[in-house]
């Protein structure tokens, strides 16, 4: 006996149904259900704790050097490949924390082989709090590295907390003033300053702007009013930043730690270089405005 027509009608709408509460535009979940937004070309999704923990393709994994816990972690959690339908044409994802953390991470890092996965923090299985004088964990969402070595997956580019996933422009397309002007340098001057400048936006632009340009406000601007190459001498500079306890300290701190398996004694030269540059450049603006000011009167 074949199947009613209306039959089929039920069981279409059913399947669809499904669909849109796994992975619709409009996901239905509980008020204070986390979700994870997603802003993508052709993807705009709000995509619930529950609904991933059920996705199919969501599985236990373990992160032997995990960045968050600095220990071996084991979690239930989905390929970054399963939420993100193409990444082909995507040049920046730019994931926003709870905590005001911003990480803008090349697209080229999602298509290598250090296999993204997106953790999912059960409700009634509730992670490690992050440290002793903190009751938040690293969920509900985080993006975590099974092979972050073999692409150099930077510890910034763990971000966790996560509420929101973003397709953006490049952070220095959008705000040119993070770029150096080095006219005049020799190659050598030239190149330091641009891979400090690539240092800055890995590892510094997920909590600091530059000449007011980025996306996040946890710590202050590196540059305006001063830049800290002018007012820490530069053995304390270097200290605070591999070891930001042993300089000053205090409840709110929330400055990580940037150890050399981080960020390398070369790679902070040209971090340094680089924001010693920044600073000649707005000083020089500076100037240019004040002469300006003193022709025109």
């Amino acid at each position: 006996m074949h199947p009613s027509f209306s039959f089929i009608l039920r069981l279409a709408l059913t399947s669809v149904i499904a669909a849109c509460a796994l992975f619709g535009t409009t996901t239905l979940h509980a008020d204070n259900e986390p979700t994870l937004t997603l802003s993508l070309p052709n993807q705009e999704q709000k995509l619930a704790r529950s609904n991933l923990l059920r996705h199919t393709a969501t599985h236990t994994i373990t992160v032997p050097d995990d960045q968050a816990y600095k220990r071996t972690m084991t979690y239930q959690a989905i390929p970054f490949a399963a939420i993100v339908r193409d990444m082909r044409h995507i040049d920046t994802l730019q994931f926003t924390s709870a905590d005001g953390f911003v990480a803008n991470i090349p697209g080229e890092l999602f298509r290598s082989a250090s296999e993204p996965w997106i953790a999912i923090e059960p409700a009634g299985r509730p992670w490690p709090a992050l440290s002793s004088d903190s009751l938040r964990s690293a969920g509900a969402f985080y993006l975590v590295w099974l092979t972050p070595e073999k692409s150099g997956v930077k510890a910034e580019q763990w971000p966790f907390q996560i509420i929101s996933i973003r397709n953006v422009e490049a952070l220095t397309v959008r705000y040119p003033q993070l770029l150096p002007r080095t006219e005049g340098q020799d190659e050598d001057a030239q190149a330091a300053v641009q891979r400090g400048m690539q240092q800055f936006v890995m590892q510094c632009a997920s909590c600091h702007r530059l000449n007011g340009g980025g996306d996040a406000d946890v710590g202050p601007d590196l540059n305006l009013p001063f830049s800290p190459t002018e007012y820490f001498q530069e053995a304390y500079l270097r200290k605070l930043i591999r070891h930001p306890a042993a300089v000053r300290n205090w409840p709110q701190a929330r400055m990580p730690a940037f150890g050399e398996a981080v960020i390398s004694d070369n790679e902070l030269d040209d971090l340094l270089t680089y924001l010693q540059q920044m600073a000649r450049q707005r000083d020089r603006g500076r100037s240019t405005h004040r002469d300006a000011t003193i022709t025109q009167e």
